[in-house]
């Protein structure tokens, strides 16, 4: 429902009443608003600093100019910005009559905002005398009618004194008989008079869509990188004459702490660090059985040592466990935990609440399965016979770890669950504790993924793990940077426990380069597990996931020997890190332009971003997805996205770039020449010099 107003800054005109009383069209029909998710049902999401495209279809009657504005409105509903909005370049705005621009929330909390459409005065004069004037028709009329229009402007108390002034200078030359024409005109034209009606328009007949949600929260609930890594390997080692493995715990963990830090990461997110199950508790390689020494899966949850509220005894204790997040704060890391809802078949829970699952024909509890695969040593859990009282336990333990320090939850497989219990859960974690962030490991079919954003989770793993050609990668940058970013921030994790591809496999070093620039770059999000700056790529035959898997058995790694022999990434993936910390424009989702190259491995994309403070901020990045060879090519740049200013062109017309990661400068303009060895440099990260 839209409300109309015929009144203006500007009109003096007593208000008449309009026919609109429950009509759906306002006096300027409003339509298809974005960000909207479902009409408003659930807000959009945003963090605070993030610009977003706001848009809307709107147009009127006839042939006088509309104009079209957003308003944004704080948790108070008191406006904090306005912005007129524009056609979009190319396709997408001739002839269709959207509108688009940018509003930037500035910090966290329920904000909203409204689509303005009314009867652009100044336009419709501008455009009718432009015409008129020139074919010498109604001359006189339309200079007086020029002038009557901005001397009602100019004794608008609203407008600044100086505005006022520039004005009445404009309406005194219009109004001048003595004059010729086209000058007469050329003062209501003039860039100065078009500034000031630009900043205050001279509006009438205002049109005002209803609200629309806008969740603003904060920056590492849509920005940041993640470090995942196991506690109970780091420190570990193994008794060489026994064979037998002593755990590492929080203390020991908490010394891998600096070096990630140290690499510009900013969440450290562990697996599972509860009681391990033993009953049918996995051996290496997801072997059946288990030998009496081998630690089992950490998502195999709960034993007699406790369950989701209870820490591995060999991990430490709940002191060791706030030491670790108190030290990890030191350092600017947040800790991640894992939440994952399922149970080993000695998981308390098992017999206290064995409501709260599946119980089979013979009177056994269903264990998790994904055809083929068998997971014996895991009780899904069942939200039908019991919803208010597992509902609420899982509340309580979220709450525990919250109590802890802890306000990320990387979620394990949201999508086996139901979608009303998560728009639950994180409604009531939010309600009292705003700034926890949730992460839906949901590598799952599109729709219940975007449900889980609706619901409530702040990001979200993604399909960019199995984007790796150029036409693939293209087709899914375009879908998360303008298609579902209201409802679904995607995390580009290059490889998880469960995930090594192929790419990964059999691309070389080269191939870490290419993804880490890509997750890094094109996603404000993005995360790698440990054993990544090391090169680890030898699979499981048969399998996309590792050999040796870290999720049943401990991995002692030697940081120090990689260091020393430069068979590391952690230099690359650091000054990745120092880019994004650098350069505002890789925090925002929607700012990603794709542009054209002649090479089907380069793939080509920029992100701006302009800063309240005026300044520009815009990267392109260049990137050889070709893990095994050079590929040449010619860069065709779509230079409007760029936002180059006059004082930004060299002599030449072209712009200077400097590369962020190799220190070298070029000039470049609207086509440009690359060269990308895989196994030098596979990519250019380039920042337009201002």
């Amino acid at each position: 429902m839209t409300t109309n107003s015929r009144t203006s800054a500007v009109s003096k005109q007593k208000p008449k009443a309009l026919i609109t009383d429950g009509l759906r069209f306002g006096r300027f029909p409003i339509t298809a608003v974005q960000p909207a998710v479902e009409g408003g049902k659930f807000p959009a999401k945003a963090v605070a600093g993030e610009s977003l495209v706001v848009g809307a279809t709107a147009f009127r009657e006839g042939h006088d100019q509309l104009g079209v504005s957003a308003v944004l409105l704080d948790p108070r509903g008191k406006e904090r910005q306005r912005v007129r909005l524009a056609q979009p370049r190319g396709p997408r705005g001739m002839g269709t009559d959207r509108w688009e621009g940018l509003l930037t929330p500035p910090a966290t909390g329920n904000w909203s905002f409204v689509i303005e459409a009314w009867h652009d005065r100044y336009g419709t004069w501008h455009h009718n005398a432009e015409v008129k004037v020139e074919a010498g028709i109604d001359v006189e009329l339309m200079l007086a009618e020029g002038a009557a229009l901005l001397s009602e402007a100019s004794e608008d108390p609203a407008r600044p004194s100086a505005d006022r002034r520039t004005l009445r200078m404009a309406v005194v030359v219009l109004a001048d008989a003595s004059r010729a024409p086209e000058v007469r005109l050329a003062a209501g034209f003039s860039a100065e008079v078009a500034d000031v009606v630009e900043r205050q328009p001279i509006r009438e007949l205002v049109t005002v869509s209803e609200p629309y949600p806008l969740l603003v929260e904060r920056e590492l609930a849509g920005r940041g990188a993640w470090y995942e890594f196991f506690p109970r390997s780091e420190g570990a080692h193994r008794n060489p004459e026994t064979g037998e493995w002593t755990s590492g715990t929080f203390r020991t963990a908490a010394k891998r702490l600096d070096a990630v830090a140290a690499m510009g990461f900013d969440i450290i997110y562990m697996p599972p660090i509860h009681p391990i199950g033993v009953q049918h508790r996995k051996g290496p390689n997801n072997t059946l059985l288990a030998g009496p020494h081998d630690p089992g899966s950490p998502w195999a949850i709960g034993g007699k040592d406790g369950g989701h509220d209870a820490i591995h005894p060999e991990l430490g204790t709940f002191e060791d466990f706030d030491a670790f997040v108190a030290r990890a704060g030191e350092l600017g890391l947040e800790v991640a935990l894992d939440l994952a809802l399922q149970a080993a078949p000695d998981h308390p829970w098992v017999q206290s609440h064995p409501e709260w699952f599946t119980t089979r024909v013979d009177g056994s509890i269903a264990y998790a399965e994904n055809p083929p695969k068998k997971y014996q040593d895991i009780f899904p859990i069942n939200f039908d016979n019991d919803p208010a009282g597992l509902s609420n336990e899982i509340l309580r333990i979220v709450f525990l770890w919250v109590s802890h320090g802890v306000k990320i939850f990387r979620v394990d497989n949201p999508h086996t669950k139901p979608v009303w219990f998560w728009e639950w859960l994180i409604g009531k974690v939010n309600k009292k504790h705003p700034d926890v962030v949730f992460l839906a490991e949901a590598f799952t079919r599109p729709a219940m993924m975007h449900a889980l954003g609706r619901a409530g989770f702040q990001q979200s793993y993604s399909y960019f793990t199995w984007r790796n050609t150029k036409e693939e990668l293209e087709e899914y940058f375009q879908e998360i940077s303008h298609e579902s970013p209201a409802y679904f921030r995607p995390n580009f994790f290059v490889n998880t426990p469960d995930i090594l591809t192929q790419y990964l496999q059999f691309g070389g070093p080269a191939a870490f380069k290419i993804r880490a620039a890509l997750a890094a770059t094109a996603s404000p999000i993005w995360g790698v597990y440990a054993g990544y700056e090391l090169y680890e790529h030898v699979a499981r035959p048969g399998a996309e996931e590792y050999i040796d898997n870290e999720k049943f058995e401990y991995k002692a790694r030697d940081w120090d020997v990689a260091a020393e022999s430069g068979r590391t990434l952690a230099p690359y993936l650091t000054r990745l890190n120092e880019i994004r910390h650098t350069h505002p424009a890789l925090g925002d989702l929607q700012n990603l332009t794709l542009h054209q190259s002649t090479d089907n491995a380069t793939v080509v994309y920029s992100k701006h971003k302009t800063l309240p403070d005026g300044t520009k901020d815009t990267l392109i990045i260049v990137v050889n997805v070709d893990p095994h060879g050079t590929r040449e090519s010619t860069v065709s740049l779509d230079l409007a996205a760029l936002e180059l200013d006059p004082a930004d062109l060299t002599g030449n017309g072209g712009f200077m770039v400097d590369d962020l990661v190799t220190g070298e400068s070029w000039e470049w303009g609207e086509y440009n020449y690359v060269r990308l060895d895989a196994h030098v440099e596979p990519a250019h990260i380039l920042s337009i010099r201002r």
